[in-house]
């Protein structure tokens, strides 16, 4: 009986944790689920809520002759700037393969991503987000990502959108 009763608290235990895990991961995506919606939108005030008051911005791609190169910002205002700038075709970028970790106030967001002016293909990578809940929800404190052009495994449920 004593066995039962173990197997059921633990049973109940984890199915208690998967029910606040959900919530929790929704809670998280809410800033990147607005960056992005955003930048479609050409929406820089939309996409500035969805970070912190400080930033830290990484990209890591190669240069012409194949060494890597890593640029860093410290502000998002190039980045601002840049989404507000009219421009004839939006910009969209789908993410899948996400994988979430959450600790308490800080999360860690792991997504594969394509990025699509208009209908055209521009470049694919991994999008890796940190994220802070300060209170009064979820903020980006930290945005790094990789570009690429080839070898993306871009899904067809994803390029379909884009033909």
């Amino acid at each position: 009986m004593r066995l039962l009763t173990l197997f059921i608290c633990g049973f109940l235990g984890i199915v208690a944790a998967q029910a606040q895990t959900q919530p929790n991961e929704q809670a998280v995506m809410e800033p990147i689920v607005r960056l992005f919606t955003g930048m479609n939108k050409g929406d820089s005030a939309m996409v500035h809520s969805a970070f912190a008051k400080e930033i830290t911005m990484a990209t890591v791609t190669k240069d012409k002759t194949g060494n890597v190169v890593v640029r860093r910002e410290n502000s998002i205002a190039g980045f601002l700037k840049a989404i507000a700038t009219p421009r004839a075709e939006p910009l969209s970028e789908p993410i899948w393969n996400t994988k979430i970790e959450v600790d308490g106030n800080f999360a860690q967001v792991w997504t594969d991503y394509a990025f699509y002016i208009g209908k055209k293909f521009s470049h694919c990578g991994v999008d890796a987000f940190q994220l802070v809940n300060n209170g009064s929800g979820w903020k980006i404190i930290h945005l790094a990502d990789t570009r690429r052009t080839a070898d993306c495994n871009i899904p067809t449920t994803v390029s379909d959108q884009f033909k």
